[in-house]
C-alpha cells in the first residue's frame, strides 16, 4: 500500500465504504486504520 497520511487514510477508508468498493481493498484499509490506532467516525 502506498504511504498515506492519517487523514488521507481515513478519507480513503470512508470513501471505499460509501462507494461499495472491492471488499479486499476495504479490509486492507481497515487493517491499516486500526494498526495506526485511528477511529473513523462512520464505520459500518
Amino acid at each position: 500500500m502506498k504511504i498515506m497520511s492519517n487523514e488521507l487514510l481515513v478519507a480513503a477508508y470512508r470513501d471505499a465504504l460509501n462507494n461499495g468498493d472491492d471488499k479486499e481493498w476495504i479490509n486492507a484499509l481497515k487493517i491499516e486504520v486500526r494498526k495506526r490506532g485511528l477511529s473513523p467516525k462512520n464505520e459500518k
